[in-house]
C-alpha cells in the first residue's frame, strides 16, 4: 500500500526512525494509506533547509513580486487541474460530504489567486516627524518574517493548509509545514505540485508526525522565526509556551463555543436553515460552529420542533455519495463526542433528537453520530461550556436583549457568533456587544478570502485571510533618514 513521505529540502524522504502509521477511512475503518512518522531530527532537518533557503540561497525571498505572484497563480491552476482528486482525497480522509470537499478545493484555489494579487498591492507608509533631530524623513516597509512553522488541523485538510501557505509564501517566507496526522493525503498531493512547479529548494518543507513530537519541536525551535497553529485551545497554549524560548512571532486560531442568538421577530424558517448550516455542516467539526442556540423564549418551542424535524430528516452515509452528513474523523473523536452527549443527559439537559452512534447498513463500521439537539440547557452544563466539535447543539432561552447578550458572552471563547432579527438597529446593537472576532447577521458561516478570520479571548491571537492574513507573515521595518546629515542641532542653545 502507498506510503506517504515527507518533503524536505526539495526531496521526498522517510522519517529518521523509518516508522509509519496508517491513515484510516472514517466511513468504514479501513486503511487508506500509510504515512511516514517524523521525529525531532526530521524537524531539525526541515528547519535547517528552510533557514538555508531564506538566509543563504534566498531564491524565493528575493524573487521579484511579479514572479512570485506568477508562481502562486501556477499553483492555483495546478490545483484546479486536479480539483476532483483533491476533493476525493479530503472526502475519504476526513469524512466530509464530497460536495463540501469540492467547495474547500474551490476556496483553496481562490486563496492562492487572492494572495497572488494582493502581494503586489501598496504597503508601508511615510510619516511626518518633528524636527528635534534636524530634517528627518521616516517611512516603513514590510519584510518577510523568515522561517515560518505552520501547523494545521484535520477538519479542513487542504483549505487550512492553503490559508497559511498562500500568505506565508506570498510574503516571501520559507516554510516548514505540518498537517494533522489524521488527514495528510491532500497535503502530500499539494507538495507534489510544489515539486512539479519547481519551488526553490528548501522554501517549502513538509513534515509528518504527531503534534506532541513534531509540532512541539517546531514551536520550540530557536531557528524558527514564527509559528502559527489552528486547533484546540489546549494545544495552542502549549505552543505559545514552547514559542517563548526565542520570543518568536505567534499566530493562533483556536477553539470556539459560538452563540447563535435568535429573536422572536426573525424569519423562523430562515433561522432554522442557517442554524442547520451553523452546527451540522462538516459534521459540526468546525471551530466556528454555532453550537449554542440562544433563542427568545416565546418562539423556542416552534423553533426546536422545526429544527428537530430537519435534523431527523438528514441523510447519513458514505461521504463520496454526498449525504447530508458523513462520519466523524476518527473512532476516538466519535467516542469523545458520544461521551459529551452522555454528559449532557447526565446533567439534566433534554435530548430532543439524535444522541447516538449511527450504524445502519454500510455505516456499521464507520464513525457516524446522528445530529443531536439538547433543549432546556443551562450555562453551567458541560455541553454548554466546552467545545464538543461534533454535530451537537444546545438550546437556551432569553426574555430580554441584555439577557441574550449576557448569555452569548458567558464563555471563555470568542471566535464567532450570529444574530437573527428583523430589527436592523437591534441587529447592529447586539452584534457589537458580542465579544467575538467573526460575526454574522441573519446568516451563519459564510467566509471570504478578502475578510480577516480570527477570535477574541481564548479563541486565539492574530488573523488569517485578507490583508491581515498577509501582514501576519510580515515584519514592519521603520527607516529614518536624516535629510541634512551635516547638522544635528540637539545640543545647540
Amino acid at each position: 500500500m502507498d506510503q506517504k513521505k515527507m518533503f524536505i529540502d526539495g526531496c521526498w524522504t522517510e522519517g529518521s526512525e523509518g516508522k509509519s502509521e496508517p491513515t484510516i477511512n472514517p466511513a468504514n475503518g479501513q486503511v487508506l494509506a500509510y504515512m511516514t512518522v517524523g521525529t525531532k531530527e526530521d524537524v531539525h532537518r526541515a528547519v535547517a533547509a528552510a533557514r538555508r533557503s531564506f538566509y543563504e540561497t534566498r531564491e524565493w525571498r528575493d524573487l521579484d513580486s511579479q514572479s512570485r505572484s506568477d508562481k502562486l497563480l501556477e499553483i492555483a491552476d495546478a490545483i484546479e487541474a486536479e480539483k476532483e482528486e483533491f476533493a476525493r482525497l479530503d472526502s475519504m480522509d476526513h469524512g466530509k460530504p464530497l460536495r463540501e470537499a469540492e467547495c474547500d478545493v474551490d476556496d483553496a484555489i481562490h486563496c492562492f489567486r487572492y494572495y497572488a494579487g494582493i502581494l503586489k498591492a501598496p504597503c508601508g507608509g511615510s510619516y511626518e516627524v518633528n524636527d528635534g533631530f534636524g530634517a528627518m524623513h521616516s517611512y516603513t516597509i514590510h519584510e518577510p518574517v523568515g522561517v515560518c512553522a505552520l501547523i494545521t488541523p484535520w477538519n479542513y485538510p487542504l483549505l487550512m493548509a492553503v490559508w497559511k501557505l498562500a500568505p506565508a509564501l506570498a510574503a516571501g517566507n520559507s516554510v516548514v509545514f505540518k498537517p494533522s496526522s489524521n488527514c495528510v493525503l491532500s497535503c502530500v498531493k499539494l507538495f507534489e505540485i510544489f515539486e512539479k512547479l519547481e519551488m526553490p529548494k528548501g522554501s517549502v518543507n513538509l513534515v509528518l508526525g504527531p503534534g506532541s513530537v513534531v509540532g512541539n519541536e517546531m514551536a520550540a525551535s530557536t531557528d524558527v522565526d514564527m509559528v502559527t497553529f489552528t486547533g484546540s485551545t489546549q494545544v495552542g497554549q502549549s505552543i505559545m509556551r514552547a514559542a517563548a524560548g526565542n520570543v518568536k512571532k505567534v499566530g493562533l486560531e483556536l477553539g470556539g463555543k459560538s452563540p447563535n442568538v435568535i429573536f422572536a421577530d426573525a424569519d423562523l424558517e430562515g433561522a432554522v436553515e442557517w442554524a442547520m448550516v451553523g452546527i451540522f455542516f462538516n459534521q459540526g467539526e468546525v471551530c466556528s460552529a454555532g453550537s449554542r442556540i440562544i433563542i427568545e423564549e416565546s418562539i423556542k418551542d416552534a423553533f426546536v420542533k422545526r429544527l428537530a424535524q430537519r435534523a431527523n430528516a438528514m441523510t447519513i452515509g458514505n461521504p463520496l455519495d454526498n449525504p447530508d452528513m458523513g462520519p466523524l474523523v476518527t473512532e476516538g473523536h466519535m467516542n469523545r463526542v458520544l461521551s459529551y452527549i452522555q454528559k449532557g443527559i447526565d446533567e439534566g439537559a433534554t435530548l430532543v433528537c439524535g444522541g447516538e452512534r449511527y450504524t445502519e447498513g454500510e455505516c456499521a463500521s464507520g464513525y457516524y453520530v446522528r445530529p443531536t439537539i439538547f433543549n432546556d440547557c443551562t450555562s453551567d452544563m458541560t455541553i454548554v461550556r466546552e467545545e464538543i466539535f461534533g454535530p451537537v447543539v444546545t438550546i437556551q432561552t432569553f426574555r430580554t436583549e441584555q439577557e441574550a447578550i449576557d448569555l452569548a458572552n458567558d464563555t471563555p471563547y470568542g471566535l464567532a457568533g450570529a444574530v437573527f432579527t428583523a430589527d436592523g438597529a437591534r441587529a447592529l446593537r447586539v452584534i457589537r456587544e458580542i465579544r467575538a472576532g467573526i460575526t454574522w447577521i441573519n446568516c451563519y458561516n459564510p467566509t471570504f478570502n478578502e475578510a480577516p478570520w480570527g477570535g477574541y479571548k481564548m479563541s486565539g491571537i492574530g488573523r488569517e485571510l485578507g490583508v491581515h492574513g498577509l501582514e501576519e507573515y510580515q515584519e514592519v521595518k521603520q527607516i529614518n533618514i536624516n535629510l541634512n546629515p551635516g547638522t544635528l542641532g540637539w545640543y545647540e542653545h
